[in-house]
């Protein structure tokens, strides 16, 4: 076991009067489509092996029929394997009583369904409250409770509300307010913005965002759109056909797509948008560190190229060129470092996404160099490394085209 707080090992799920019967089968390697017509069974999942850390967003994603709803239903066991093992902080979750999966689904994991999920004849804040009523709550406290986070997700107004009355993206914002409110440590999403419009779509998923920077929940989120994966996953896991076929963060998934398949998912993707700064960024290669511009000088003649970065104990200072520091030695009224003796540049953030600095590093003779929120210089973006990301998609829509 690792420290992760989700662990998923040789998962399986096969569908069918006798399922163990075709397990060999499946692990022999025969396709999902034979299975079927030879026994009649559905091979759901196969050989899952997954590990989610306490605090991210992990998406799990894949086209209709991968797997992708199977394999979350698995988490709080609305679906039992047929092979395999989930552990939630060390604990098997297909181990346990009846009795001990309603505790766990009560008060370990949240679920927010597709189509909302709230009940038409209550109203809204009873629908949020709903899941601390299932735990024995007082209704005072869970009313309060459930107010909070009304007011949380934007609906104080509406707690007297009827679902029937409430927008979608409303309602979602019910649903939402109703798994945070048990204090679930893990939050499923099932689809759960899928079923809204484009705009309203983006908002919740903002939305969310802005929650998980407060809040740090584990969210397991199921999309079948790889531009929301993107934008939400701290790392996302691709499925085809029940296979987990490449898992890993955004940028590795765009920049190393496992096999054809990821390819063709990645394709279209605007990659300036998806990726950010600290994925296509390269260490500093030169850097001074003195704080005497004789010793700086006699530093930058040893580098290979005529500037460099500036870096003290106080973290990024500016980048300097040769020139500039040979003319500040020459000058005898200039006694150390000052704003005159730096380039006018900007310096752009790990996080920001590469469409953001896009026109800086175009128009910029130098690296752009990269600091952290602490001053500390973390890396230089390359004008080259930039124009690299979209010749390389462009390589392999030509790729394509020839084959």
């Amino acid at each position: 076991m690792t420290n992760s707080l989700v662990e998923i090992t040789g998962l399986y799920k096969i569908f069918g009067p006798n399922p163990l019967s075709v397990v060999d089968k499946v692990k022999l390697g025969e396709s999902k489509e034979q299975i079927l017509s030879e026994t009649g069974h559905t091979v759901g999942l196969k050989d899952i092996n997954l590990s989610i850390n306490k605090g991210e967003i992990f998406v799990i994603m894949g086209l209709s029929g991968s797997g992708k709803s199977t394999l979350i239903r698995h988490f709080n066991r609305l679906i039992d394997p047929t092979l395999g093992q989930i552990f939630v902080e060390g604990i098997d979750v297909t181990e346990l009583s009846t009795k001990e999966l309603e505790e766990f689904r009560r008060h370990k994991m949240s679920m927010v369904f597709q189509r909302f999920g709230l009940m038409p004849h209550r109203n809204v804040i009873d629908n949020v409250a709903y899941g601390l009523e299932v735990q024995g709550i007082s209704k005072e406290k869970r009313q309060e409770k459930a107010q909070e986070w009304l007011d949380t997700v934007g609906l104080s107004e509406y707690s007297e509300q009827y679902p029937s009355q409430l927008s979608g993206g409303q309602q979602q914002r019910v649903g939402l307010a109703r798994a945070l409110c048990t204090d679930a440590e893990i939050l499923l999403m099932d689809e759960a913005f899928s079923a809204l419009d484009p705009l309203i779509r983006s908002e919740m998923q903002d939305q969310l965002i802005e929650l998980q920077d407060k809040l740090h929940k584990t969210i397991i989120f199921i999309t079948h759109d790889l531009d929301e994966a993107l934008r939400l996953g701290d790392r996302i896991a691709i499925l085809k056909d029940g296979e987990l076929v490449q898992q890993g963060t955004p940028d590795e998934i765009l920049l190393n797509p496992a096999n054809e398949y990821v390819e063709a998912f990645v394709k279209d993707v605007n990659r300036a948008r998806a990726l950010t700064v600290e994925a296509v960024m390269q260490p500093p290669a030169h850097r001074i560190t003195s704080e005497s511009i004789d010793e700086a000088l006699k530093q930058m003649k040893k580098l290979k190229k005529d500037y460099a970065y500036h870096v003290t104990d106080d973290g990024y200072q500016g980048l300097v060129t040769r020139e500039n520091l040979q003319t500040a030695v020459e000058d005898v009224s200039i006694a150390g470092f000052n704003e005159e003796i730096y380039e006018e540049i900007p310096s752009i953030s790990p996080e920001a996404a590469i469409e953001e600095v896009l026109p800086d590093s175009m128009a910029c003779e130098y690296s752009l160099p990269v600091v952290d929120e602490e001053g500390n210089l973390k890396g230089e973006l390359e004008r080259q490394a930039v124009a690299d990301i979209f010749s390389e998609s462009n390589e392999a829509e030509v790729k394509k085209v020839a084959n």
